[in-house]
């Protein structure tokens, strides 16, 4: 909304010559209706001055960062239990051993894919339970972007890849690995029973 402009002292000089000159179009309507006076224009409210603050005290928290994801901890810790609970236990803590293993490490996305895809299906077949699947925990690297990348493409791919088909009918429970197996950089995938 465009504001009024406020004539100058020469301009509403000029404008009072030329309306003076002017004849009105009905004149017997303009007796009838009186003009009524306008309102004065309101002015915005003050903002609220800044509260007062002293050098060294501490800063109020962060509100939360812009990632509405939750951490890929966290959403793995969330998923249900599909398993035996003292398998899953013994697996977490590292005292079951993975059966077979893929590395995955340094590869893109477009390498890793397939060959995650074929190793899976493979185990599969072949009656395995318990894979390791080794992602790497990721390089930090400069992110000069105006979207944020994670660290460790790879480790966040791979879950969602054992989700979506044709690696989910096969994968029963995905799980970080112990540290002895590779921590954070490294999933235990396990394998629901060949029919």
């Amino acid at each position: 909304m465009s504001r009024r402009r406020v004539l100058s002292p020469e301009e509403r000089e000029i404008w009072a010559r030329v309306a003076h000159t002017a004849q009105p179009m009905h004149p017997a309507l303009k007796a009838a209706h009186p003009a009524e006076p306008r309102p004065a224009p309101q002015l915005p409210l003050p903002k609220p001055p800044l509260r007062e603050f002293t050098i060294g005290e501490a800063a109020r928290p962060l509100p939360h960062g812009h990632d509405i994801l939750p951490p890929l901890e966290d959403r793995l810790a969330q998923q249900p239990l599909r398993m035996d609970r003292k398998t899953h236990q013994q697996m977490v803590r590292g005292k079951t051993a993975p059966e077979g293993r893929i590395d995955l490490h340094g590869m893109t996305l477009a390498e890793a894919h397939p060959e995650l895809i074929h190793f899976i299906l493979r185990a599969h077949e072949t009656g395995k339970r318990l894979v390791l699947v080794i992602t790497g925990k990721g390089k930090p690297r400069d992110d000069w972007g105006p979207i944020p990348t994670r660290l460790g493409i790879l480790r966040h791919q791979v879950p969602l890849w054992l989700t979506q088909p044709p690696l989910g009918s096969v994968v029963m429970q995905i799980a970080p690995a112990h540290l002895k197996h590779g921590g954070t950089g490294a999933y235990y995938v396990y394998l629901r029973r060949g029919r």
